[in-house]
């Protein structure tokens, strides 16, 4: 996945430097042509009619149960790598000149990503649907600035002004939105295919598009998909809606999978996101910024009723995890430090960039929820997945359907009676200023706010549960933050060696006077390994 950064540039610009990838990489790419190209483009006015009109295909009809048959028939043949377009243009900087500037919007809100040498080679075929019917998109001069000829490999749809854009997709089954504040960060993927394996992951594409317009703010887009393991029928309605509490965008998904062959592992409603290092471990990282990522965690709400929540990390080397989510209520990536102060990025805007949650609709039974970390030196790679497994394993000659919404908003997702870690520190272990011993402990610090918190004291029975071994675990305190109303801080004096796992887990917990434990916080999963 691929992350751009805009420094003074008009909100279009800003957002769509932040491009997506070529098939068949999973680590982002470097954009310095387009940084420039880009770094002094003003607002556009509204778009222009072109002197040249796109040509479409009769119309023909459309259904979902149409496409799904175009998918099925699709897995009965052998895979095809589709073709390099013959009018791909070369650069970013060429991209930008066919993109950004005065054209027709297809259907009147999008506004169509030429092909590219290197990033995105591949043209996609779309369609406009109306009153169900679609007519093919056989020409697409008009749609592009200056009117030239060109193919598209992907979209944005357009906001009502024109002059900025809430959603694209481009680059094998890669899509994003914009969220709540105007910025792009992390991305969704159609589906994952061998991701986390000891193998080269597979990066099926979606190779058509049907796009119906239904407002402003509500586009409805089916997708086929394809690649070498299966095909797929997709459907995403899609809304934006503009203020207070469910401001955001939201899509609600439908899938139908198609397998040509077995699948080792093959990963439902998956998230790429990027992060280089926090407030942690800030002071190794030769940047002036204080933290640098799209998201800082992945929640989880298990179907257990258990909400789980795992500080995201750069490790030294790849590391997965496998959460049990059977009946998973809802997993995502979020972004919940929101501070300004914390980032001082007035270009990238980290603290603007969206949370993904995604919500099952119906049961998905038995799975897990899998996050996967790979190291990085930089802003401009997507080290970080996260998606959803089911015990089932994919056959060929099966299929396999899954519906979904995701929620691309800055509101957390996970607010509720329970207290979240809002916050969390590592380093050495021990009383500030005192002199390093011979161990080498570490200090866990973790602050928590929530309304499960409200009123209490140090003399409500209030400690921090974990999983660690006693001779791991050095010291342990839980007490309210002075001044801070409704935040407590738990601080772990911890010796990695002893801890007979790569990670452990804490909560907060209150004890009674009769002895009975109620849960009062989500459960942190920590890492100790580097």
């Amino acid at each position: 996945m691929n992350q751009t950064n805009m420094r003074g540039s008009s909100p279009e610009a800003r957002q769509e430097a932040d491009l997506f990838p070529a098939q068949g990489t999973f680590a982002r790419r470097q954009f310095a042509g387009i940084l420039a190209l880009m770094a002094g483009v003003a607002a556009f006015p509204r778009l222009a009619e072109a002197a040249v009109q796109p040509k479409f295909a009769a119309a023909r009809p459309f259904s979902w149960d149409g496409l799904v048959q175009q998918a099925r028939a699709l897995a009965a043949s052998p895979w095809a790598a589709p073709g390099i377009s013959s009018r791909a243009v070369a650069d970013f900087d060429a991209v930008g000149k066919l993109t950004y500037g005065q054209a027709q919007a297809l259907g009147g809100n999008v506004r169509l990503f030429p092909a590219a040498k290197g990033t995105s080679p591949h043209a996609v075929k779309l369609h406009l649907v109306e009153n169900g019917s679609a007519r093919e998109l056989l020409d697409a001069r008009g749609l592009f600035v200056g009117d030239k000829a060109a193919d598209p490999a992907g979209f944005r749809v357009m906001t009502a002004d024109q002059r900025s854009d809430w959603m694209a997709y481009l680059g094998a089954s890669y899509f994003r939105a914009s969220g709540s504040r105007d910025q792009y960060g992390l991305s969704a993927r159609g589906i994952a295919v061998d991701t986390a394996l000891p193998k080269a992951e597979e990066f099926p594409s979606f190779t058509e598009f049907w796009i119906e317009n239904l407002g402003a703010d509500h586009v409805r887009i089916h997708a086929l998909l394809d690649g070498p393991s299966l095909t797929g029928a997709y459907a995403f309605d899609c809304r934006k809606a503009g203020s207070g509490a469910g401001a955001g965008v939201t899509q609600d998904v439908r899938a139908a999978l198609f397998f040509r062959r077995n699948i080792e592992r093959l990963g439902a409603a998956p998230i790429t996101s990027m992060f280089w290092y926090d407030q942690s471990d800030s002071a190794k990282r030769d940047d002036w910024r204080p933290e640098i990522h799209d998201s800082d965690g992945l929640a989880l709400w298990s179907g257990s009723g258990e909400r789980i929540w795992v500080p995201l990390s750069n490790p030294s080397v790849n590391r997965t995890n496998a959460l049990r989510a059977d009946h998973v209520k809802g997993f995502g990536l979020l972004q919940r430090d929101q501070a300004f102060d914390h980032y001082q990025d007035d270009g990238a805007y980290y603290d603007r960039r969206p949370s993904l949650w995604v919500e099952p609709q119906g049961d998905w039974g038995a799975g897990t929820v899998m996050l996967y970390r790979m190291p990085t030196d930089a802003e401009t790679q997507d080290n970080i997945a996260a998606f959803w497994v089911s015990d089932q394993p994919a056959k060929a000659g099966q299929s396999r359907e899954f519906s979904y919404r995701l929620n691309w908003t800055s509101q957390d997702p996970t607010l509720g009676t329970t207290a979240r870690c809002v916050d969390s520190w590592q380093g050495r272990a021990g009383r500030p200023g005192d002199t390093p011993g011979g161990q080498e402990a570490r200090k866990f610090v973790f602050d928590f706010e929530g309304p499960a918190l409200k009123g209490l004291t140090r003399d409500s029975g209030v400690t921090a549960a974990t999983n660690l071994p006693p001779k791991a675990l050095l010291h342990a305190a839980a007490y309210p933050v002075a001044g801070q109303e409704g935040r407590w801080r738990v601080t772990l004096d911890v010796l990695p060696s002893a801890v007979p796992a790569p990670e452990f887990r804490l909560y907060l917990k209150r004890t009674s006077k009769s002895g009975g434990e109620q849960a009062l916080s989500e459960t942190v999963i920590q890492g100790v390994q580097p």
